[in-house]
Order: C-alpha cells, then sequence, then structure tokens
C-alpha cells in the first residue's frame, strides 16, 4: 500500500570486514550559516574511504519559502538552485548512498505545493527514496557464524525527527522512543542538530533448543543484543535563528557508525 512501511536492501562487497556509515543531514545548504567546509569534509571521506556509504536523513536545503519561518531574503539561491546545487555535490558519492528521506525543511514546498525536491534529487542521483523514512537492510563481508557463505546482515531506520526541544535529553528520547516500536540496530534521527549516541542493551531468545541433562527439558539460550540509538549532526555555524532563540551551538562533526564484518556482528559509533 502506499506509504506503508517496507525496507531497501543492499548486498555488498563480500570482501568488507567493517562498514563505516557516516550519515548526512542538516545541511540546510541555502542558508547564509553554511558550512561549506565542513560539508565538504564529510564528502571526501566518503569518496577516500573505500568501505564508507551514507543515508540522507532530510534538511539537505534550506528550502525558506513566504509562509516558512526562515530568512527568504538571505537564503542563497532559491529552493531549486539549492536543489541543483546538492545534486552536483552527491553525484560523485551517489554509489555510497544507501537511501535517502524528507526533512521538515523540503516538506515546507511539498506541503505547499505538492512539489518533492527530495524526490527530485534521490532520482537525479538513482538512490531509493521513501519520504518519510528510510529502512534498510545491509549485508557484507563473509563467515558470520563461521560460514564462509554467509554475510553479515544489519537494520537501519533513520528518519529525519519531529517538534521542538531544548535539553539534549528531550532530543535523545525521540530516537529513543521510536526504538521501542521499530526492530533495527541503528537508529538514525536527525532535525534536533545534536550530536548524541547511547547503546542500549536488550535479551534475546536463541529460537534453537537442546535437551538439558539437568532439569530433563528442552531449554533455549538468551542472547544480549545491543542497538545504537543516534541523533546526528547539522553543517550550520551559530547565529540567525538558533542565537535569537537561545539555542546553543552545533556540533559541525559527524558521527561515524561502524559494522563489524568479522567475529561478532557489533555496531559501535565515533563521535
Amino acid at each position: 500500500m502506499k506509504g506503508e512501511l517496507f525496507y531497501f536492501a543492499h548486498k555488498l562487497d563480500t570482501g568488507l570486514d567493517e562498514l563505516k556509515l557516516i550519515p548526512i543531514s542538516d545541511a540546510h545548504y541555502g542558508n547564509h550559516l553554511f558550512s561549506k567546509p565542513h560539508f565538504n569534509a564529510t564528502i571526501k571521506d566518503l569518496l577516500e574511504t573505500e568501505n564508507a556509504y551514507t543515508v540522507l536523513n532530510g534538511d539537505l536545503c534550506e528550502s525558506s519559502i513566504k509562509s516558512s519561518k526562515g530568512d527568504i531574503f538571505k537564503q542563497v539561491g532559491s529552493p531549486q538552485d539549492q536543489r541543483d546545487w546538492m545534486i552536483d555535490k552527491l553525484y560523485p558519492i551517489r554509489h555510497k548512498i544507501l537511501g535517502m528521506d524528507m526533512g521538515n525543511h523540503e516538506a515546507r514546498i511539498y506541503n505547499e505545493v505538492g512539489m518533492d525536491i527530495c524526490k527530485d534529487i534521490a532520482k537525479a542521483l538513482g538512490v531509493p527514496y521513501r519520504a518519510d523514512g528510510m529502512y534498510l537492510k545491509i549485508s557484507f563481508g563473509s563467515g558470520n557464524s563461521s560460514h564462509q557463505e554467509k554475510q553479515y546482515t544489519y537494520f537501519i531506520y533513520a528518519t529525519h525527527g519531529y517538534g521542538g526541544a531544548r535539553t539534549n535529553s528531550a532530543k535523545a528520547v525521540k530516537v529513543e522512543r521510536t526504538s521501542t516500536f521499530i526492530h533495527a540496530d541503528a537508529y538514525l534521527m536527525s532535525h534536533d542538530h545534536v550530536v548524541n549516541a547511547a547503546p542500549v542493551v536488550y535479551l534475546m531468545p536463541d529460537n534453537r533448543t537442546h535437551h538439558d541433562e539437568d532439569s530433563g527439558f528442552e531449554v533455549g539460550k538468551i542472547k544480549a543484543k545491543r542497538k545504537m540509538l543516534i541523533k546526528t549532526n547539522a553543517y550550520l555555524k551559530w547565529g540567525g535563528y538558533s542565537e535569537r532563540g537561545g539555542f546553543p551551538p552545533v556540533d559541525l562533526e559527524t558521527p561515524i557508525i561502524t559494522f563489524a564484518g568479522k567475529g561478532q556482528p557489533k555496531v559501535n559509533v565515533m563521535i
């Protein structure tokens, strides 16, 4: 059904021992405080790191229109110019983009006139697109569970985010809330311009059983699993709306999520 949740599956190189995910979100290109050097550094890292991939998690363009809060008179170029610039910048790494969703800034245009510039970007780059959220299955490497032909498989759920919040804890709880009703190994949420990463450990039954000599019954093991809750960065220097509204400066460095492709399956985050 239209709008129903589904996932996109990617089978990547069997020779990868580790996969790095470097998300891109909240670039706000067109805002006069956009940090082009930090954005370019992320693109460069993705180009030069063989095992690095990305997810585009919304608000790539400032997209200020007359009815929005943004400063339409200070933004660089029109929303169409911003869309075209973003396509040009992302085109060299299009083979590294696993998926894309929409941010609230691009939604301004969609809600006003029904035009989806994120869909335009995704189509130009040839990458999967789902406006409300991106659910991914990634498989890579080999030798999982000591079976040479078996790849390591992880699920990732990314969505731009919503609402307002002042404290870091109030911002972080949004991604924690999402993790309670969708299964994934890593959850990415943006929008709040605050970098945060928190592991959550939960217990999961192994469906294999064996006969227990002591009890005389069939029993199974319980395994501890970890999921990572990640809030991503923005590429905006402090000033303007943030300064007037009393919001703190944001971290311009993006978190890097690593997925193991040898040994035990594992997800880590480097900030």
